[in-house]
């Protein structure tokens, strides 16, 4: 994978931020992309959640607006601890 990353032809950035994917190395940029990824599926998932085991009572809508607010209350957090921890193992 990392000879398909040297022959692109790309910025210099954009082939280091692949490096340090590829390789799981956290830096700041591809901490912020990690961190951009669980706020996205804690959302998602938090309006899965919130449709799931509300949905009858406060109506489909507003429990999936409600559940995709409030997901990332939970998951952002614990996907910084989490990435803080692996940047130091």
């Amino acid at each position: 994978m990392n000879l398909f990353v040297e022959q692109l032809n790309v910025n210099l950035v954009i082939k280091t931020f692949l490096f340090d994917l590829i390789n799981g190395d956290i830096t700041l940029i591809s901490g912020l992309f990690w961190l951009f990824v669980a706020a996205l599926f804690s959302t998602v998932s938090g309006a899965i959640g919130g449709i799931v085991l509300a949905g009858k009572d406060l109506g489909y809508e507003l429990a999936g607006i409600l559940g995709g607010l409030l997901g990332p209350a939970g998951g952002v957090p614990v996907a910084i601890i989490g990435l803080i921890i692996l940047k130091f193992i």
